[in-house]
């Protein structure tokens, strides 16, 4: 989960310098769009024959493709086909009106369907799956676990989202009952503008950050906001499944706590990596660690 105006750091040292421009780094990808259930879903492929793997990443709640933007480039050079996608009602891929189709079954249904066709085209993908993207990730998996390789929980929990963001979320409706999205986008923006934190990232980058929020559907605010909150604990679900999994989080994530998603690696028998100079988003935070850990857990398959 991204928030405009939420700081993406706080007592950890993050490894990326302070002219990184984060979401917006290089990459040679390719915009693409992909068929969801409900309409197309925008992608960033990589291409290739995907000698070394096929992989499906998957953004969360207020995020987009580009969260990955940093490792895309290496992952390609490392022989890996890589597919990022904006979930429907994201940022660049359009939405139903009705929050109802933005429930965490919905949403799984829509990787399904994605992880189908990359199947056809280069293979069986690999799953990462990044905060609310994780839950959806778990409950594509646990609909069609024969779509996928392997599941990756990056900076997710085993069931609904507690603690000070979601006191951050109850302040939504209400905004977006009086102004819309325009009037969420414009009270955190406000709020940034008293954060040093928020403040330290590169200026391009929030530009970037409040473009995109003003592309959510505001009926995908909501119905992902509810369905973040209302989450059950599906763990035992995932590990009866036998799905390789590699659970991995920032050192100081600060949405699901570390010690509860190391709790879910141990329940599940997963893979466990904690990310060093991470909070919530490692991809960004610190790509290379965050590569490392993934290639290394593809590579044990």
């Amino acid at each position: 989960m991204v928030l405009p105006g939420s700081p993406e750091t706080s007592s950890a040292t993050l490894a990326v310098p302070v002219d990184d421009l984060r979401q917006l780094a290089d990459h040679d990808a390719t915009p693409r769009t992909l068929p969801g259930r409900a309409g197309p879903l925008a992608a960033l492929d990589t291409g290739g024959e995907g000698r070394s793997g096929t992989v499906l990443l998957v953004a969360g709640y207020t995020g987009s493709k580009e969260d990955f933007a940093p490792l895309l480039a290496p992952l390609a050079a490392h022989g890996y086909r890589v597919v990022a996608i904006d979930q429907r009602g994201q940022y660049q891929s359009p939405g139903p009106d009705d929050p109802a189709a933005y429930t965490v079954e919905e949403l799984a249904g829509d990787l399904v369907a994605v992880a189908h066709l990359l199947r056809e085209e280069t293979g069986t993908p690999h799953l990462v799956g990044h905060s609310f993207g994780g839950l959806v990730a778990r409950a594509a998996v646990l609909a069609d676990r024969g779509a996928f390789r392997s599941l990756t929980l990056l900076g997710s929990g085993p069931a609904r989202l507690t603690g000070p963001r979601v006191a951050l979320l109850e302040h939504l409706g209400p905004l977006l009952d009086q102004g819309g999205v325009e009037l969420v986008q414009a009270t955190l923006e406000q709020l940034a503008m008293t954060d040093e934190r928020a403040q330290a990232v590169p200026g391009p980058t929030r530009a970037f950050y409040a473009h995109r929020f003003l592309g959510n559907t505001a009926a995908g605010l909501r119905g992902m906001a509810d369905a973040m909150t209302t989450e059950p604990d599906r763990v035992a679900e995932l590990a009866a499944t036998g799905i390789p999994v590699l659970v991995a989080h920032g050192e100081a994530d600060d949405a699901w706590a570390p010690a509860e998603q190391a709790d879910m690696a141990r329940r599940l028998g997963a893979r466990h990596e904690v990310v060093p100079h991470a909070i919530h988003s490692p991809a960004v935070e610190n790509p290379r660690s965050t590569l490392a850990a993934l290639e290394a857990f593809w590579t044990s398959l």
